[in-house]
C-alpha cells in the first residue's frame, strides 16, 4: 500500500490498523540535537485518545507512546525516529456483521474495489486509529517549530449550526481551548456545542463541524511554487485526515462575494516590529503560495461520523439489500479529538517547508 508517507525532508511514514497489535510511525529528517519532551508527546496523544470525555467514544485506550529508535537520552540523533502505541481494547466481534456488507459513506466498498479484500474490523487501515502516528510525529514537529518561535493553536469553531462568534478578532490560548471537553475557547458557545453533541448521541445520530487553526510566528518565505505552494500542502495535509470534507484559508469561499478593492491586502510598515505587514490579513498569511509573515489562518470541515446507532439501508457484496446498525463504540462528533490531529498535520507541513526553505537562496 503506497500513500502512507507525508513530507519530503521532514518525512513521516505511518503504519498500523485499528484492530492490529499496534499503530505507529517512522520519522526521517528530524535534525540531530533536538531535545524531545516525551511527556509533551504523551500529552498530545491524550488529547486525541478515545474515552477522554462523555462526548467521545468509550473505547478505552491509554495510548502510551513507546519510542523504539532515533533518541539518545531524549535527544534526537539524526537517525530515523520510530515510535508506537499498542492497541489494547479492540472488540473485533462488534464488526462481524459487516464482513460481507458495505457501510454507508465508509471506505468498505472502495477498499474492496481497489485491493480485492478489506479488513472489516473497524475499517482496518481506513480507521482514524492510524492518526496516532500522525500525532506522535506532529508533536515532535511542534517541538522543532518552537525553536523558531512558531506556535500552532486549533479549536472547535463550529458544531452543526452553532458557530463561535468573533473568533478572528480574538487571541486564543491553549488553556482556553483545553478548558472544556468540546475544545471551544468560548465557554458560552462550548456549552451549546456540548448540549447538541449529547442530543444527537441520544438519538443514535452524529454531527459534523469545523476546526479553525492559527499558525503564529511563521516567517515569510515558506512555500515552494508552483505545485508545492504552502497552502496547497496544508490543504493536502488536512484533506488526508479521516472525515475531512473541506479546507479554506484566509477569506476562503467568502471572498467570492467581495470586489478586488475590498479583498486586497494593503502592505504597511509596522513601526513597532520594524516589519512589513498587511492591514487585514484577508490572504490568511499566504500570498502566491508563500508565507508573508502574518498569522496563517485556515479552517477544516469535518463530516458527521458515518457510523450511526440506528438502522440504515445498504447492500452486501452480492448486491442484496441489507439493514445495518452500528455496534461498538463510536464518536458522535469527531471535532474534539481531531483538534490535535489538525495541529499535528499543520506542524509536519511547516517543519518540512522550513527545512526545504534552507536551500532556496545563498
Amino acid at each position: 500500500m503506497t500513500g502512507s508517507s507525508f513530507g519530503k525532508l521532514f518525512k513521516v511514514t505511518i503504519w498500523g490498523e485499528s484492530h492490529g497489535p499496534a499503530v505507529g510511525m517512522v520519522l526521517e529528517g528530524c535534525p540531530a540535537g533536538l531535545k524531545i519532551d516525551i511527556a509533551d508527546v504523551q500529552r498530545e496523544l491524550n488529547r486525541r485518545r478515545p474515552g477522554q470525555s462523555s462526548i467521545t467514544t468509550n473505547r478505552e485506550e491509554k495510548d502510551q507512546v513507546i519510542f523504539l529508535s532515533g533518541l539518545f537520552e531524549e535527544i534526537t540523533t539524526g537517525a530515523p525516529i520510530s515510535a508506537m502505541v499498542e492497541n489494547k481494547d479492540q472488540r473485533s466481534q462488534d464488526y462481524e456483521h459487516l464482513e460481507k456488507s458495505y457501510r454507508p459513506s465508509h471506505a468498505d466498498f472502495t477498499y474492496q474495489e481497489k485491493y480485492g479484500l478489506r479488513d472489516y474490523r473497524g475499517g482496518g487501515r481506513s480507521s482514524a486509529r492510524e492518526t496516532v502516528g500522525r500525532v506522535i510525529a506532529g508533536s515532535i514537529a511542534k517541538q522543532f517549530l518552537k525553536t523558531f518561535g512558531i506556535e500552532i493553536i486549533a479549536w472547535a469553531s463550529q458544531i452543526g449550526e452553532i458557530v463561535m462568534p468573533d473568533q478572528d478578532q480574538k487571541e486564543i490560548s491553549y488553556e482556553q481551548v483545553e478548558s472544556n471537553i468540546v475544545r471551544c475557547p468560548d465557554i458560552k458557545t462550548a456549552k451549546k456545542m456540548q448540549k447538541l453533541i449529547e442530543q444527537v448521541r441520544s438519538e443514535g445520530d452524529t454531527i459534523g463541524g469545523i476546526i479553525s487553526c492559527r499558525l503564529k510566528g511563521v516567517p515569510s518565505g515558506l512555500g515552494e511554487p508552483v505545485f508545492d505552494k504552502l497552502h496547497a500542502d496544508l490543504g493536502k495535509a488536512m484533506l488526508s485526515i479521516n472525515a475531512v470534507k473541506g479546507f479554506e484559508y484566509g477569506k476562503g469561499f467568502s471572498c467570492v462575494s467581495l470586489k478586488g478593492s475590498e479583498h486586497n491586502d494593503i502592505f504597511i510598515f509596522d513601526q513597532e516590529s520594524k516589519k512589513i505587514k498587511t492591514e487585514k490579513n484577508d490572504s490568511g498569511g499566504i500570498q502566491g503560495g508563500i508565507s508573508n509573515g502574518m498569522d496563517i489562518n485556515f479552517r477544516v470541515a469535518f463530516k458527521p461520523v458515518s457510523t450511526l446507532m440506528k438502522v440504515q439501508r445498504s447492500i452486501d457484496d452480492e448486491g442484496k439489500e441489507k439493514e445495518i446498525k452500528g455496534k461498538g463504540r463510536h464518536d458522535p462528533c469527531v471535532i474534539p479529538r481531531a483538534i490535535p490531529i489538525v495541529e499535528a498535520m499543520a506542524a509536519l507541513t511547516l517543519a518540512d517547508h522550513i527545512l526545504r526553505n534552507r536551500s532556496s537562496k545563498l
